[in-house]
This record gives C-alpha cells, structure tokens and sequence, in this order.
C-alpha cells in the first residue's frame, strides 16, 4: 500500500495575451485582486506563434507572463482557470474574446497549465478543466514535451520560466524551514 503524501504548493503563473495594452493591463489588475501581489511581471512580448487567434482577437498579439507571490495548493487549478475563464467572457465584445489567459503552476518537477481542451496527455482535474503538463525540469532545465506549445518551448521562455522557478524553490524552502521551527 502506498502512503498518501500531500503536495507542495506551488507557484501560480499565467500567461495572458491580447491585441490591447489596456485589456492586459485590465486583466492583471483583476488576477492581482484574487490572487494577490504579483512578484513577476514580464515586458511585452510579440505572440505571433500561431494564427488560431486571428479571428477571433484580430492581428497584432502581445503577451505577459506573470507570477504571484503567493503558492497555492496544486489541487485549486481548476478554480483558478474558472475564474480566469470569467475574466475572459467579462471583457469579451460581441462575443469575441479581447483576452486569452493561460493560468498554471510551478513545482519542482513541471509546468502545468490548465485548459478545458482535453487530450491524451491532458488528465481531468475537475470543473471541466484538464491540466497539460507543458514543461518537465530534467538536467537543470525545463524541457519541451513533443506536444508542448512553441510559445513556452522557446529559450527566452524558458529562461524566464526557470527564473520564476529559483524564485519558487526559495519560498518553499522558506515554508518547509518555518514549519519545522514551528514544532
């Protein structure tokens, strides 16, 4: 018999993205008041890695990646991505989205972003929300998957992905070393 052992938290990142500066901007003010204080924001980056979005959000896209100061428990993904989903419907015009947000975490070992797309490497979490495990940390890194999205398999991504992770590993080590003063 296996013993259950309860995760680490984790660290919530997104990636939101938008034809307008004003509709992120928008979108971060709303994750900030549920989630807390962001502790990354990064500069404006093109996201021109796929035309799916054209029709629906219009040309030119620009993305952020963010992370909270906060952890979370890895078991709230899906109520993060249904509240992401409501920001998303909240800001849409004539029922196109303005806003494409892409919440996930950090751990040791991942990143995992949350979808209502399921897939056979997507598993069901809950709520009609799937998590894809979109990044592995193996030989000091992340590492793409085969099925990882150009947007995060890239080297500057995965940099700033692996930067936010330094940040994550120090406030675990700060919570594991608080709880065992704590006894």
């Amino acid at each position: 018999m296996s013993k259950i052992h309860l995760p680490d938290p984790v660290k919530l990142i997104s990636s939101i993205f938008s034809p307008e500066k004003d509709i992120l901007a928008e979108t971060i003010r709303r994750l900030f008041k549920e989630f807390g204080d962001t502790d990354y924001i990064s500069k404006l980056i093109p996201f021109d890695y796929t035309d799916y979005y054209r029709e629906e959000m219009g040309g030119f896209l620009v993305r952020r990646f963010i992370s909270f100061d906060t952890l979370i428990d890895p078991g709230d993904l899906s109520r993060v991505k249904l509240f992401t989903n409501s920001i998303e419907e909240d800001l849409a015009r004539e029922g196109k989205r303005r806003v494409n947000i892409d919440p996930g975490y950090i751990s040791e070992a991942h990143l995992i972003l949350a979808t209502g797309k399921k897939y056979t490497h997507r598993p069901y979490i809950g709520d009609g929300i799937y998590a894809d495990l979109t990044l592995i940390y193996r030989d000091r890194t992340f590492q793409p998957l085969e099925w990882t999205y150009p947007g995060y398999a890239e080297e500057g991504v995965i940099d700033m992905l692996s930067r936010m992770r330094k940040k994550y590993l120090v406030q675990l080590a700060e919570i594991k070393d608080a709880g065992r003063r704590m006894r």
